[in-house]
C-alpha cells in the first residue's frame, strides 16, 4: 500500500512579530529554493509558500521561473527539479484545498515550533511523530512560520505539535532553512 504524501507550507501569514501580535512576514530567495531542496531530497510530494501579498506571490513565481525556465536552470539544472514541487499560494486554506484534490482527502495538519509555549498544547516526540508519520491513512501538510512562529490561530489546526528541537546548547536559533532540514531527516531520513 502506497502511503499518502507528506507536504509542507512555510507560512509566511499569519505568523507572530516580536511582540506576538499578528504579523505578515517577507518572504525570501533562500528560503523558497532551500526549502524546496530539503522538500525534494526527503520525498515530499507538495511545498507551499504561502503570503496573502501579492507582490509577494509575484516574487516566488518570478524565483520559480528563474530556477525552472530561466538561467538558473541552465547553470543548476537540480535546482529545477527540487522547485518543480514548489507552488505560492495565498492562504492555509487555499494549500489545504489545493494538497486535498492532488490526494484526494484533506491533509492532516502537522506544526512545528521552536520553542516550547505552554498554551496547553501537547507536543508529540521525534520517535511518536515518526510512528505517526509511518502509520497515517491521510496526507500530511507539515508546516513552518517565519517571524517569531505561527499565529495561535494556526497552531490550533493542528493535529499533531512535533516537539521543538533542542540541542544540547542553550542557544536555539535555526534559521527555518535549518529547522526544516532537520524536521524532514528526523521524520523520513533513514534509521
Amino acid at each position: 500500500m502506497t502511503l499518502p504524501g507528506v507536504h509542507a507550507a512555510l507560512v509566511h501569514y499569519p505568523v507572530r512579530d516580536r511582540a506576538g501580535a499578528t504579523a505578515t512576514s517577507a518572504i525570501t530567495n533562500v528560503d523558497v529554493h532551500d526549502l524546496a531542496r530539503s522538500c525534494r531530497t526527503y520525498g515530499l510530494s507538495g511545498y507551499w509558500v504561502v503570503s496573502p501579498i501579492a507582490a509577494q506571490r509575484l516574487l516566488v513565481d518570478r524565483i520559480l521561473e528563474h530556477w525552472r525556465t530561466g538561467s538558473g536552470a541552465r547553470r543548476v539544472p537540480e535546482r529545477t527539479k527540487a522547485l518543480s514541487i514548489c507552488r505560492p499560494s495565498e492562504s492555509l486554506d487555499a494549500v489545504v484545498e489545493a494538497v486535498g484534490e492532488r490526494e484526494g482527502m484533506a491533509p492532516e495538519i502537522w506544526v512545528t515550533e521552536a520553542r516550547s509555549h505552554d498554551e496547553g498544547r501537547p507536543t508529540t516526540s521525534w520517535g511518536d511523530a515518526r510512528r505517526l508519520l509511518s502509520e497515517r491513512t491521510r496526507p500530511v501538510l507539515v508546516l513552518f512560520g517565519t517571524a517569531h512562529g505561527l499565529h495561535s490561530s494556526v497552531l490550533s489546526r493542528a493535529l499533531v505539535t512535533v516537539a521543538p528541537i533542542e540541542p544540547e546548547a542553550e542557544f536555539n536559533h535555526l534559521s527555518v532553512r535549518a529547522a526544516a532540514a532537520v524536521t524532514f531527516d528526523r521524520l523520513l531520513g533513514a534509521r
